[in-house]
């Protein structure tokens, strides 16, 4: 119990740190609304939940060591942000008519992919648990087995995760209502959230391990 009460602990601080999730999220609500967001989320914690699985049974060893597999994690991620991006600039102007239409920019599972994809690629999320995650596990005789621990833990931290993004979600789409009353103002944000996600993906490709 203590060693999970000390990681929620950590957890809530890394989470509160805005990152890779955090930033793409945020600028999902202001583009297409707090629903497309929420369910960007979900997929999201999904896609960081799939981390901690591979970590918890080796694979996450095996990129800290590997700086060919660590790169192709991390191009895949960056290349990805960038690409949607663009296509958030490329459609800033069509928001007014999608939203007077009363239509959906984006329909939930294609929000859950695009946010597994996010997350799932996360080098931030993947740093954290390679390194973070093993120091909160106990390989005396008794315990549970090591990945079965890395998998609780991980299941915290995407809980926790999924509450704060939450919030996030729910805040930018609120702040979202006061763009949209003015096709100008939708358009500026659109653009402005394209480029928000290309600066991210990037400061993803241009940053971390050379080795």
């Amino acid at each position: 119990m203590s060693h999970i009460l000390a990681f929620v602990a950590v957890a809530m601080v890394l989470i509160a740190v805005p990152g890779p999730s955090v930033l793409f999220t945020v600028s999902r609500a202001l583009t297409v609304g707090r629903r497309s967001a929420l369910f960007t989320v979900i997929g999201n914690e999904i896609g960081e939940f799939a981390q901690v699985a591979a970590v918890a049974f080796g694979v996450g060893a095996l990129v800290e060591r590997s700086a060919e597999i660590f790169a192709i994690v991390k191009w895949t991620g960056a290349a990805y942000l960038v690409f949607l991006g663009v296509q958030a600039i490329r459609h800033r102007r069509s928001m007014t008519e999608e939203l007077a239409a009363r239509t959906a920019p984006v329909r939930p599972l294609r929000a859950i992919r695009d946010g597994f994809i996010v997350g799932g690629t996360n080098p931030k999320s993947i740093v954290i648990f390679v390194v973070v995650l093993p120091e909160f596990t106990d390989r005396a005789p008794g315990y549970l087995p090591v990945p079965l621990q890395m998998l609780i833990l991980g299941g915290l931290f995407a809980s926790i995760a999924l509450l704060l993004d939450s919030a996030w979600a729910a805040v930018a789409g609120t702040a979202r209502q006061w763009f949209v009353r003015s096709p100008r103002r939708l358009a500026l944000i659109g653009g402005t959230s394209g480029l928000v996600m290309i600066g991210l993906g990037v400061s993803i490709a241009a940053t971390g391990r050379s080795d």
